[in-house]
């Protein structure tokens, strides 16, 4: 019969029953450990030793652990890993719990916190350049709601839209972590399912007037009933993650669909904005672009360009401002070297309004204040300046008082814990100084006591030495213990060491009371000035993160700056046009990649003109593989959303007529996890841009029609570029290999022909990566295919078998002989009026007297057949 579970491990279990698919820390003095299968798991992602402690219902229990200390590395690779942690900690001391219940009582134990990837506010847990984002997604009547916040900063925001955006908008946010209500079928893979009663409206509704204490929320927006669902559901869910206690949550801002510039998921991937195509930053457009020297101006790049503006006021004032920046550069490198040295004041803050703040975060709010402030009094003398450098102004005059309490308040260098004191300065509280006086008189008293011990026992080796358990105690070696151990030597025996005995004296005992009592006090004043000076803070919250913000927004707008002076980068143009002319045009990471590359500084990026018009608004583009034409689209497409950011764009000028959604269809993928070929996913997306673009869009679009036969990607393409030209009618590059296209430019009045240049000198292909006007005078397959190693024998075949395919086309009039005198869709007229005859000649050679009433009603019924099917 097995035993029966210890106190310990039932109360193990009850928190692990709370804690349910998250994995359990349960503090054990200076450790958390994990057990069962909690212990399994943890032991193979943390690569540590997996142990066993006592059995559970007669079975071995698993059990690994990891040192309080250094927590927070292993936390990071657990979240890392996709894993969910609840802290378990004592709430009470070993001496209460024996006060409580005797010798034998277990400490009581709660869960603190859960730590979740969305819900991190620790610096070593977060990166700094990378914004920690939580979202709570809901539908409701049709749309859906969208919650998002970064609680490191307290950022939030609030966003409305139907179902079939609700994807671009999660691909814009990049998620950490999706909180869904249960039941809904649209929910993302991987979200965390919450109880529905969570996502209630009106719980929303009144969950944000009770954070931000007011009767009304009219002062921060309209927000539909779809937006307070989801603020409902992610403040319940950050309430179930803090166990009652709420992070630092701003006053949330409603985003409209029209304030900025809309791209779906293809597009973001296509165009690599966040992240490269091998998952991670390097190779990204952030990367290539960020030249800001703080981790929140490189998060606020990163949204910048993650939602782009279409309000050309707001464009012209960011543009304004780094322009003034870019044009005074000794000013730019000043602000840069201030900004530089500066603490994450955003970051500093939200730990502290979450009730995980240290002194040292005090400190950083103390020093960002006070640079702040410095920034505000320079930036102040100049004329000049620039209206949104006018609108930031305010935001950083560094709340003098506050500034001032901490820096009076605090030490230089405040530690990261308070268990040990000494962040409170010297002449900020008197009481707290002579405390401090009479610790240190009594450890210069315990000093002198050790001298003392030494003459009078003779003993040289004696030491008085300290630790938690036993505190303060008298040490000699093994071999002189007999001359203390006599009675009346005034020394007490305590233990005995392998090579040393330890004692207590009368007048230790006295001093090391006099510095426990006055260290306690001591600690206990310090931490109410800590608890003090916190709710300084929490008070100006709102205030200290406006400034966090403007700091943010100046390295954005140095940063934006210093890259266009380091690359020769231009001011853009924006005008309300659907133009789009740009000069000399580049493509940043495509650049910074080829100069990066071989000897001597690298290959030269060859820069290239784009000048759409309502009169020219589609470019066929052809030519060779590998000739730069997927990099040429892709250029123009990052220079519409880096002008659009508000900031400067790699070329020699630019003019960009405002653009309200942009989509990229370039290059092939599949979706095997959702049973999607390249093909599919080709056409998917290419049915998103047919469906949504609009006169003020721009599109790019790289080989539609590739992915199947020659006859049905042709069908395709050429029907594509028609509905693109003549239906959608926006700004549009159609990057193709078939040359059977050129002819659509007898009909498609505002459609120009191009290609990117490339020539064959002593047989070997030389691509020039320039783009010209006309048609490409050939194709360049064959030589490409050699240029990537492919076996003569096997191109020499292709040559012969293309000589052959090129003779039969041409005998035969061209795969796209006709084609070119069919209007826009008249093939689907053309067939209608075939069907129309065949009807027609069916009735005319009917014998109307020789029908049977059985044979009339089957007529009839197999003409109804062919009517509904007739296009």
């Amino acid at each position: 019969m097995s035993a029966p579970a210890t106190p310990m491990m039932t109360q193990y279990l009850a928190l692990k029953a709370e804690a349910a698919d998250c994995l359990l820390f349960y503090r054990m003095g200076d450790f958390f450990e994990l057990f069962f299968d909690d212990a399994r798991q943890a032991a193979q992602i943390l690569d540590i030793a997996l142990t066993s402690r006592g059995e559970h219902m007669g079975v071995p229990i698993p059990m690994c652990g990891v040192p309080v200390h250094s927590a927070e590395g292993y936390l990071a690779r657990l979240i890392k890993a996709g894993c969910r942690v609840a802290i378990a900690e004592q709430i009470e001391s070993p001496e209460e719990a024996k006060k409580r219940g005797g010798s034998k009582a277990l400490v009581a134990r709660d869960i603190v916190r859960f730590v979740t990837a969305g819900t991190l506010t620790e610096e070593a847990l977060l990166e700094p350049r990378r914004a920690n984002v939580l979202v709570a997604v809901c539908a409701v009547r049709g749309m859906v709601g969208i919650a998002a916040c970064d609680i490191s900063t307290g950022r939030m925001e609030l966003e409305e839209c139907a179902e079939d955006r609700a994807g671009a908008a999660l691909a814009r946010l990049g998620a950490s972590e999706v909180v869904v209500p249960e039941g809904w079928e649209g929910a993302p893979a991987e979200a965390i399912v919450r109880p529905a009663r969570d996502f209630a409206s009106e719980g929303g509704e009144a969950a944000l007037k009770a954070v931000h204490g007011v009767t009304t929320l009219d002062g921060f927006g309209m927000f539909s009933r779809a937006m307070l669902a989801a603020a409902g559901g992610l403040i319940a869910y950050l309430r179930h993650v803090g166990r009652g206690n709420l992070p630092l949550l701003l006053p949330p801002v409603a985003r409209t669909g029209d304030a900025h510039l809309a791209m779906d998921e293809a597009t973001r991937a296509s165009l690599e904005i966040l992240v490269a195509s091998g998952g991670t930053r390097r190779g990204s457009l952030v990367e290539a672009v960020d030249r800001c020297v703080t981790g929140a101006g490189a998060r606020q790049l990163a949204d910048d360009l993650s939602a782009p503006l279409t309000d050309r006021g707001a464009i012209e004032a960011r543009l304004a401002l780094v322009g003034w920046l870019h044009d005074d550069a000794l000013l730019r490198g000043d602000l840069r070297t201030v900004l530089r040295a500066l603490p994450d004041v955003g970051r500093a803050l939200g730990r502290i309004v979450a009730g995980r703040g240290s002194p040292r975060d005090l400190g950083q709010l103390r020093d960002g204040l006070g640079e702040a402030r410095r920034i505000h009094d320079h930036l102040r003398q100049k004329v000049d300046r620039p209206a949104l450098l006018e609108a930031l102004l305010p935001e950083l005059t560094g709340h003098g008082a506050l500034t001032d309490l901490y820096a009076r308040a605090l030490v230089p260098s405040p530690p990261t814990t308070r268990d040990q004191g000494g962040y409170i300065a010297e002449g900020y509280d008197a009481a707290l100084d002579e405390l401090r006086r009479i610790s240190g008189d009594a450890r210069r008293a315990i000093a002198a006591l050790e001298a003392k011990y030494r003459d009078q026992t003779g003993i040289a080796a004696l030491k008085i030495r300290h630790n938690g358990v036993l505190g303060y105690f008298i040490e000699v070696p093994a071999g002189r213990a007999d001359a203390l151990m006599v009675p009346d030597s005034g020394f007490t025996h305590r233990q005995t060491m392998a090579g040393a005995v330890r004692f207590n004296a009368l007048a230790l005992h006295e001093e090391a009371s006099r510095i426990g009592e006055a260290g306690g006090h001591a600690l206990a004043a310090e931490e109410a000035h800590f608890e003090d000076l916190v709710a300084h803070a929490v008070a100006a919250r709102h205030a200290i993160a406006a400034t966090a913000q403007a700091l943010a927004r100046l390295d954005v707008a140095a940063g934006q700056a210093e890259r266009a002076a380091e690359g020769g980068w231009c001011r853009p143009v924006v005008v309300d046009d659907a133009v789009l002319d740009i000069a000399g045009g580049r493509h940043p990471v495509v650049e910074a990649a080829l100069a990066a590359s071989g000897k001597g500084g690298g290959e030269r990026f060859v820069a290239n003109d784009c000048r759409l018009s309502p009169q020219d608004r589609l470019w066929l583009v052809g030519g060779p593989n590998m000739g730069g034409k997927s990099t040429f689209l892709r250029q123009n497409a990052v220079i519409v959303l880096l002008a659009q950011a508000g900031g400067f764009v790699p070329a020699a000028s630019a003019t960009i007529g405002l653009v309200d959604r942009l989509f990229s269809r370039v290059g092939a993928s599949d979706n095997l996890a959702r049973g999607r070929s390249t093909f599919m996913v080709e056409m998917v997306e290419t049915a998103a841009i047919l469906a949504q673009a609009t006169e003020r869009s721009f599109v790019i679009l790289d080989e539609v029609g590739r992915g199947t036969s020659t006859y049905d990607g042709l069908a395709l393409a050429w029907a594509v570029v028609e509905a693109v030209h003549s239906v959608n009618r926006c700004r549009c590059l159609f990057a193709t290999h078939y040359h059977e296209l050129v002819r659509l430019a007898e009909s498609c009045d505002a459609l120009s022909l191009h290609h990117v240049r490339a020539r064959e000198w002593k047989g070997e292909l030389v691509l020039l990566h320039e783009v010209a006007e006309g048609p490409a005078d050939r194709s360049y397959g064959l030589a490409v295919a050699k240029l990537a190693g492919v076996p003569a024998p096997v191109v020499a075949r292709a040559r012969s078998v293309l000589e052959r395919l090129e003779r039969n086309r041409t005998e035969s009039g061209g795969l796209a002989a006709g084609l070119g005198d069919l209007p826009l869709f008249a093939a689907a007229a053309e067939i209608k009026e075939e069907a129309c005859d065949t009807l027609r000649d069916r009735l005319a050679a009917l014998d109307l007297d020789a029908l049977t009433p059985r044979d009339a009603l089957d007529l009839l019924y197999d003409l109804k057949r062919e009517a509904e099917i007739l296009p």
